[in-house]
C-alpha cells in the first residue's frame, strides 16, 4: 500500500483457480496474518485469501482493537480501528485487483467483532460476512442500511467467553438494519469445530454462485 493509506502486516494468496471470490480473514486474539489461511482454504478452496494482522498488542498478543477487560471494549479505540481497517480494505481491493462485491469476510472472536463493527459503521465495505463466536461490539449512533447484506453467525452454546445473549443481540441488531442473517448455535465452546467449518463452507458456496 502506498500514499496516506494505513498499512497492515498481511498475507495475500491469489486464487489458485481464478475464482472471483476473495476471503478477508480476521483472526482472534493472539493470531496473526498466517493463523487463518488454512481455515480460509477449507471454507473456500478456490478463493483468494487476504489476511491482515491486528495492530493492537495485548501483552504480546495481536488484536484488532483494545479492550479494558474480557468483553469490555475500548469503544473509542474500536471506532478508530474500524475506520482504519475499512480504509485499508478499500485500498487493498485496488492493490490486489478484487471487486468489493466479491469480498467475504471470515472473522473469528476478536476478528469477528471487528467485522461486525465494520458492518455497523462502514456498511459500504462489507456485504457478506461469516462471524464465528461474535458478540455485539458497540451500539452505533445511527443504524446503517444493511439491505442486501448477508451474514452467517455461528455461536457456541457453551461458550464461556461470549454470552449467548450478546451474540443474539448482534444478530437481532443486524436483522433490524435489514441484513439477511443466518444464526446457528452449535453445541460447542469458544473453539472452532469441524461443524463450524462445514457450515461456513456450505454458506459461502451458496452465496458465491
Amino acid at each position: 500500500m502506498t500514499g496516506s493509506t494505513p498499512d497492515f502486516i498481511h498475507r495475500y494468496v491469489p486464487s489458485p483457480s481464478g475464482d472471483s471470490t476473495t476471503l478477508l480473514l480476521l483472526h482472534g486474539t493472539g493470531g496473526n496474518e498466517q493463523s487463518m489461511l488454512a481455515l480460509g482454504g477449507e471454507i473456500a478452496p478456490g478463493a483468494a485469501l487476504l489476511s491482515p494482522r491486528g495492530k493492537v498488542l495485548e501483552g504480546v498478543y495481536p488484536r484488532f482493537f483494545r479492550r479494558k477487560a474480557e468483553g469490555v471494549f475500548d469503544i473509542e479505540d474500536l471506532i478508530a480501528r474500524t475506520h482504519e481497517l475499512a480504509d485499508w480494505i478499500a485500498a487493498a481491493s485496488k492493490e490486489f485487483h478484487f471487486a468489493m462485491e466479491s469480498l467475504v469476510v471470515v472473522g473469528y472472536s476478536n476478528g469477528a467483532n471487528m467485522a461486525a463493527s465494520i458492518l455497523l459503521l462502514r456498511p459500504e465495505v462489507l456485504r457478506r460476512a461469516v462471524l464465528f463466536r461474535a458478540m455485539l461490539p458497540l451500539q452505533p449512533e445511527h443504524l446503517p442500511n444493511l439491505a442486501g447484506t448477508q451474514v452467517l453467525m455461528v455461536s457456541g452454546k457453551v461458550d464461556p467467553i461470549i454470552p449467548l445473549t450478546l451474540a443474539e443481540s448482534l444478530a437481532k441488531l443486524l436483522k433490524a438494519c435489514g441484513a439477511q442473517v443466518t444464526f446457528d448455535l452449535q453445541p460447542a465452546d469458544h473453539t472452532l469445530t469441524d461443524a463450524d467449518v462445514s457450515l461456513a463452507r456450505e454458506w459461502v458456496s451458496k452465496i458465491s454462485k
